[in-house]
Parts: C-alpha cells; sequence; structure tokens
C-alpha cells in the first residue's frame, strides 16, 4: 500500500522538475526568443562566470560559490571560499576568471567583510581545485570601513591590458564618492596581484588613493568591456531616478553628489545641478529609477540583429532592457521581459552566443536565452 503514494509523489516531483525547466516563448521588436531554466532555487545569485570546460561558477549573495556541469546545479558548494559577512546587501557579490584561467585556474571574488572597524568591499585572488579554492589571498580591500550594510558594488572587469577594474559604492554616505582620499565611490584599476595599475591617474598624487581610476560614483553594479572600442562601460544606481550608463575615463569625476538627475528617497532634492564644470555627463540616464544590475554586450550570432546592444538587467522595474548605440548615443531602447515578473541581477554574454539571465530572490533562477523554436 506504501507504493502507490511514493510513485505518485514520484511522478509528480518529476512533472513539477519538467514544468519548471520548461522554455518560456517571449517577442521582442526584433527577435522572438525563448527563455530556457538551467538551475534554480538560488539563493540571490549575483554572478556568473563560464569556464573553459563548459562549467558555469554562480555566486549566492548568501555565501555560496555554485557549479552548474552538464546543465545541473551540483549541490554541494565550492568549498574555501575567504571569510565574508551577509549583510544588508552585502554577501559574495561578483566572480571573475583571470584572463589566463586556461593556465593558471586563477579566479577573483568581491564580497563584503566585516571587522571591529565595521564593514568594505574586498576582493580576493584563488586558484579553482576540483571542488575547492586553494591559496586564497585578499588583494584588495576598500578603506575606510563604516557600519552600514549598503552600497558595496563590487563589479569586477578587466581591461584588454589585463588591469582589473573593481567598483566601490558610496556606502550610503554621499559625500565620500568626492573625496580623493577615500576609497569609497569610486572605480579602482588594480593589477591581478592587487598593486595600482601603471598609469592609474593618481599615483602621484598627494592625498589621493593611487589604485582610484575614477571617483563621484555611486553604487555601480554593472561592468563590461566594450567588444570593439575596448572601453570599460558601466552603469550605477541613482537616488530616486538618475540610475546612469557611463564609459569609464581615467581621473574622471562623474559627479556624485554634486550633480544628479535624481532625489533623494524622502522626495527633497540632493543637489539643484544636473551638470558641473569638470564633471561627466552620463552617455544615458533613466528618470524613473529602474535599478539596474548586470550588462553584457551582445556579440553572438544566434541574434545577428542585436549584435553590438547593450543588454542591462533592472531590478525595481523587473525587465531585461535592450539599448541600440550609435556613435556615442543611444538611438533606441526596448524594454523586454516585463511579463517574466523577475528582478534581472545578472546578464552576462555566453560563448555559445546565447544571453544568460540571474535572478535576484530567495529562489533564484539561472536562464539562457535562445531563438524561439
Amino acid at each position: 500500500m506504501r507504493v502507490i503514494p511514493n510513485l505518485l509523489f514520484t511522478s509528480l516531483l518529476v512533472l513539477a522538475t519538467m514544468a519548471a525547466r520548461a522554455d518560456m516563448q517571449f517577442s521582442s521588436e526584433k527577435a522572438d526568443f525563448r527563455l530556457e531554466t538551467v538551475a534554480d532555487n538560488l539563493a540571490h545569485p549575483w554572478s556568473l562566470a563560464f569556464l573553459p570546460n563548459g562549467d558555469k561558477l554562480v555566486t549566492e549573495r548568501e555565501g555560496r560559490l555554485r557549479l552548474i556541469r552538464n546543465g545541473s546545479l551540483l549541490e554541494a558548494p565550492i568549498e574555501g571560499l575567504p571569510e565574508l559577512v551577509v549583510a544588508g546587501q552585502g554577501g559574495l557579490l561578483d566572480v571573475l576568471l583571470h584572463p589566463q584561467f586556461e593556465r593558471n585556474s586563477t579566479l577573483f571574488l568581491s564580497y563584503a567583510h566585516r571587522t571591529r572597524e565595521g564593514m568594505t568591499t574586498r576582493v580576493a585572488r584563488a586558484n579553482l581545485n576540483g571542488n575547492r579554492l586553494k591559496d586564497v589571498e585578499v588583494i584588495f580591500e576598500a578603506l575606510p570601513r563604516s557600519g552600514t550594510s549598503r552600497h558595496f558594488a563590487g563589479r569586477m572587469e578587466f581591461d584588454r591590458d589585463g588591469n582589473l577594474y573593481v567598483s566601490v559604492g558610496d556606502r550610503g554616505d554621499m559625500d565620500r564618492a568626492q573625496d580623493l582620499n577615500d576609497d569609497a565611490g569610486g572605480v579602482h584599476r588594480i593589477t591581478t596581484t592587487g598593486a595600482p595599475a601603471p598609469g592609474n591617474p593618481f599615483l602621484d598624487k598627494a592625498g589621493a588613493q593611487d589604485t582610484l581610476f575614477t571617483y563621484g560614483n555611486r553604487n555601480i553594479q554593472g561592468m563590461t568591456i566594450h567588444p570593439d572600442t575596448g572601453a570599460i562601460w558601466t552603469h550605477e544606481h541613482g537616488p530616486r531616478g538618475g540610475d546612469e550608463i557611463n564609459i569609464l575615463k581615467a581621473g574622471t569625476n562623474y559627479g556624485w553628489p554634486e550633480i544628479t538627475y535624481g532625489i533623494d528617497y524622502s522626495g527633497l532634492p540632493i543637489t539643484d545641478d544636473t551638470a558641473r564644470p569638470g564633471m561627466a555627463q552620463p552617455l544615458h540616464y533613466w528618470d524613473p529609477s529602474i535599478a539596474p544590475s548586470g550588462m553584457a554586450f551582445y556579440t553572438g550570432d544566434l541574434f545577428p540583429m542585436w549584435r553590438g546592444d547593450l543588454f542591462v538587467g533592472a531590478l525595481k522595474m523587473r525587465k531585461l532592457v535592450r539599448l541600440s548605440i550609435r556613435d556615442g548615443q543611444v538611438v533606441e531602447e526596448e524594454d523586454m521581459l516585463t511579463d517574466l515578473g523577475e528582478r534581472i541581477r545578472d546578464v552576462r554574454m555566453g560563448p555559445e552566443g546565447a544571453l544568460w539571465l540571474l535572478t535576484d530572490s530567495p529562489r533564484g533562477k539561472v536562464y539562457r536565452m535562445l531563438p524561439a523554436q
């Protein structure tokens, strides 16, 4: 008598799994596509990296590094992570492979860390050896620390010279973003060992951090390299309004909080200015805010009509935004996946020509975007 309920439970479980992995069909202005669920039940997945052997690494903000192999999420997380703290917006954040990963198995992790002096954004490098990280070494730590648990930023990217760019948020204290002697509120450019990158704009400036590349940045959670120019592009959260896309240029002040297209969460103005001499204007901005997170240029062959377009995930507005850019101007903007109802945390260009998405929830998913069948 016990066999029938067990068989029924097994059948229902199989059907539920099949339903969860079933492709969802969508239409957009230039292409029909489907979303394939590759993995689910991830605790606030934050970042995705593609290994040369076909495996995928996924960070969970809750402090786990997971592995997807042969289309399945392995139950056991990667062991040997650096000490980190999960608090507010902080936890395990970005994962990025060394440009020579096939040769040296080295990767980089950004994460929140706490001591008696407070919390901050850290970066560690490590070697991936099977299911364990080895030779873990902290190579960057933003100082000074603070007691807040927001605006850690933590997105990373490599340029073509092999320098590592690391974003650090203003940590909820906006004036820190204009202080060159403060690591908060900017982008840092370092070598793979953590030294200031050669040619950094403030190397010889007294009272300035020698790793700083840009400043006046509020909270960057999207960073990618342009496939043609090699420039590093970012987007950052504004307050109420004023989410920005910027192209990073050495030594540039992006203005926060002296200029902004947003207002305070209270509804009061932060500043009367949207422009000032010596402060860069964004390439594009959103008002109201979409809460952008993750970004990637499409460079594959599966969707030739999208080639060169920039895709941006949105947390607050729960959508994927496609931007067509010509001569440094956004000439077309399309909202996609508005019916999905998911907070898009990360967007990645896959090696097989598909776009990959992470959704931010206690049961987050990994999606692969493919042409409609």
